[in-house]
Formats: C-alpha cells, structure tokens, sequence
C-alpha cells in the first residue's frame, strides 16, 4: 500500500521509498526531539481543528474502523477530521475534509509552519488522486499553516494564530503525471530487488534522508561537499565528474577567495592564518571583555504574551568577566526558574552584570543582537539600555574565522564554535550529558514543562549549566589560541 507520505519518500529518493517499504530496520528510531516536534505539530492540529465546531474527529478509530466510519459519515455533509481513504493499493487520511457546494469537498491540510513549502502540494496532489479514485468531488485545496506575525495576549486565538492559504492551482500543477509516478512507485514497493540510487541534491531536500548517512559513506574526507557556501547543484556536479576532493579541483573551476584558500590548505596541509588581521582583532578588544551565550526555546505556540510562533525565548546565559589581557576570570550565570517568561528576570540579570564599558564578545553576534533588540521591543523599559549601552559594545569572535581569517582543514568548511574550539585548543564537549544547543533547548522544555521529578530537574539543571559555561570558557579558549598564533 503506497501513503501519501511513502509518495512524498518516492519523489525524494525511490531507494528510500523501497527501503521504507522492504527493509525499514534501517531507518534510525526517532529521538525523543523528534518526537516532540510532532507533538508540537498535534498541538498547531487541535488549534485549526477548533475553527470548526461541528467536525466529526475519526483519528482514535483503527485503521479499519476509519475508513468504514468515513464512508457512513461523508452522506452527513460535516467537517472531518483524518476522514481515511483506500483505492487500488492506495491509501490516504485527510486532516481535515470540508464539505462545499451540493457534492464537493475541499482538502485542508495542516502544517506547524509558518510557510509553504512546495512539498506541501505534493502532498496535497497525492491526497487529491486517492479521494477522487475512491469517487469524491474535489473542489479546492487549502493549506493551513502558522500565522509568523500573530503576537499572543492572553489565550490563543486560533482565527489569529492560523491562516488559511487557497493553494489549489499549485496542487493541479503538482498533480501533472501523477498517475505515472504513483504506478512506477507501486512497482519500486512490490520489487525484490534495492533501486541503485547516486547521492544528489535530493539527499537533503525536501528532507534530510534518514539514510543519508548509509548512502554517503564512500564519500572522502576533504571532499568537495566541504567546500564554504558552494550550492550542492556545483558540488554535485564536481563529484560527479570524478573531483571528489578539494585538492583535486583544477584551476578551470570558479572558485571564490574562500573556497581557494580550502583547496590550498588541502594541498599544503598547513593552517591557513592571516597574522595581520588576527592581531588587528584581538588588539582592539576593550576590556573588560564580556564574553556571552544564550539559550533558548521556540516555541511553535507562544507560550508567553508578547511573543510571537517560533521565537527564540532565552532562558539561560553564560557570562565570563576579563577585567585585562590574560587576567583572571569571573564567571556568571543565569538560568530561568518555573514556568513563566523568562525575559524579564533574563534581561533584568544581563543589565547587572554586563557593566557600562568594554566589550561584550559572542559568536555569531546576529543571534544574540536579535534576542536583546526583540527583548528591548517587548519589554520597552529595556530599550533605553540596549540602544545606548548594549548594541554598540558587541563584537563577533566569529569573524575572524567567517572571514577566513584563520583556517585549519579539521573545520570541514564550518565556522561554528563546535569545529573551530577542537583546532585551537584542547576544551572539549565529549564528557557532557548535553553536547548541543538543541538538546539543551529540548531539555530544558522538558524539565519546565513537562511532568518530571525534582530530582530530575536538578540534575537537568546541573548538565544546562556546564554546557552553556563551556561556550563562553570556549570563546576565552579561541581568543588564547588565536593569541598563540599571531
């Protein structure tokens, strides 16, 4: 039986799809991250599906019930929800089926995003050809998707939060020779035989492959996927041709300043350094140095008032204080107690200790820059402060290497803290229970929100603040080996 998500693995990759179908012990288990993204996604379902009262919701039944139960309801002209379908080995559920006119019926198809993605007609076309092969009357599709600018005051609105998108031409277009693909995809399902598939652009779009890992292991270190800001579609065509490695890239290819320092680091293999501009960096830091990271959350529902679908709310800092060069450091914290918003307490403690003069040194500055400009917009009694004491003291750590100012090969054409601290000193993340910023931000969702033990909070709590200290011990560990160098 092929299902509107197994057609949506076939467009993406026919190995895929027959694995999907034939060997699925190898697709990775779903992390508990995951997971909660889903969960996510039944909560953005329950809001769309509030917009119609009178709906009947099949999504408790079984398999089998569903579909018998659609067929007795589709005679009563209501809104259904995961009305199921199944046709000539096809099978699909709508999120929601919206009786219109005499005898038609419209497609609204939920997603937790705040855009729409062209696999989202996909999908629908998909829907669309099962329902009417099982003889329904399909009159539109629609899209139901977050709305970026809804600000939440109070409880959720959902007229508000979810808008609604008439995406039907797309979906007809999507539909072109749909038909064709959904034979060839049956075939792909009831073969004995693996489809032999070259890695591509598809790897990674519209999903990134739960195999992709399996199908990449031939690919070398130092190859040309390595390469800063290159688009696939180039890497790809590289790789195919036989250039594999950067070294391997001849002087014919166009090439930007970046990318032809990656080839001659791989040739050379020495550590790309431009003395100059490291100690121009480093001689004008004032200090005291602050050196600052955030944490946060993104909610897909606001969970506070004054805030928006998917912002990023912090809840943690790490602050390390160097009074001069070489000095001795003082290290201070922050981490948000209880279920309420954390901003104001946040930036209440930043104002504290982030003095009036010096520099506040983060990586990735744009990050942190919006996280103070959103705060100083919300809670205005800030603004004053961010505007005048704050935005004008930070600076980037990340520059020195997204200016390719340094380079070593062990970066892989990363500029991210996780591959630059490894080249220039020996701190590292492996002894911690929280290795990343994602974890960190799913953990700490967990503990807050969640039904969890006290002793679990704690030791959560405890494992958040080694992970956020070591980001900014490691900005102070960058800036001695860059020191070293120059």
């Amino acid at each position: 039986m092929l299902t509107k998500s197994n057609y949506l693995s076939g467009l993406q990759c026919p190995k895929l799809l027959w694995i999907l179908k034939n060997d699925k012990s190898r697709i990775p288990e779903l992390t508990e991250m995951g997971k909660a993204k889903f969960k996510e996604g039944y909560l953005i379902e329950e809001f769309a599906k509030s917009l119609f009262p009178n709906g009947i919701d099949l999504s408790k039944l079984n398999f089998k019930e569903q579909l018998e139960k659609t067929n007795e309801l589709l005679e009563k002209r209501v809104p259904l929800f995961e009305a199921s379908f199944s046709i000539n080995d096809l099978y699909a559920r709508a999120d929601i089926l919206l009786p219109t006119g005499d005898n038609h019926w419209n497609i609204l198809e939920i997603k937790s995003a705040t855009k729409i993605k062209d696999v989202n007609f996909d999908d629908l076309a998909f829907q669309k050809y099962v329902y009417e092969k099982d003889g329904l009357k399909i009159r539109s599709c629609f899209i139901m998707h977050v709305n970026s600018e809804y600000v939440r005051q109070g409880e959720i609105e959902p007229k508000e939060f979810i808008l609604q998108t008439d995406v039907s031409e797309k979906v007809e277009e999507a539909s072109l020779d749909i038909e064709k693909r959904v034979n060839n995809m049956l075939k792909i399902i009831n073969s004995k035989e693996e489809p032999k598939c070259s890695i591509g652009v598809h790897c990674s779009k519209p999903y990134d492959c739960p195999i992709k890992g399996e199908c990449w292991e031939e690919v070398p270190e130092e190859s040309v996927f390595e390469f800063r800001r290159m688009f696939k579609k180039k890497c790809f065509e590289l790789y195919d041709s036989g250039i594999k490695k950067l070294n391997e890239v001849p002087d014919s290819v166009k090439l930007n300043d970046k990318q032809k320092i990656q080839r001659l680091v791989a040739e050379n293999k020495e550590t790309h350094i431009n003395k100059d501009k490291i100690k121009y960096f480093l001689d004008n830091l004032q200090y005291p140095v602050y050196y600052l990271d955030f944490e946060t959350i993104n909610p897909a529902v606001p969970k506070f008032d004054n805030s928006k679908p998917y912002q990023q709310i912090p809840f943690q800092y790490s602050l390390h204080v160097q009074e001069e060069p070489n000095g001795e450091l003082k290290h201070i914290s922050f981490l948000a107690k209880g279920t309420s918003d954390p901003r104001p307490k946040f930036l209440q403690s930043l104002k504290e200790n982030l003095g009036d003069k010096g520099d506040i040194l983060v990586y990735n500055q744009s990050f942190e820059k919006m996280i103070f400009r959103q705060g100083a917009e919300f809670f205005t009694e800030f603004q004053d402060w961010h505007d005048k004491n704050i935005l004008p003291r930070i600076k980037d750590l990340m520059e020195v290497f997204n200016d390719f100012h340094y380079y070593n090969p062990k970066q892989k054409g990363s500029v991210s803290i996780k591959y630059v601290l490894p080249v220039l000193s020996n701190l590292s993340y492996s002894d911690l229970d929280i290795k990343k910023g994602d974890v960190a931000q799913y953990e700490f969702d967990r503990i807050t929100y969640g039904d969890v033990s006290d002793e679990e909070k704690q030791r959560v709590r405890e494992a958040l603040g080694r992970y956020c200290e070591l980001d900014t011990l490691a900005e102070v560990e960058i800036v001695n080996g860059l020191k070293g160098v120059v």
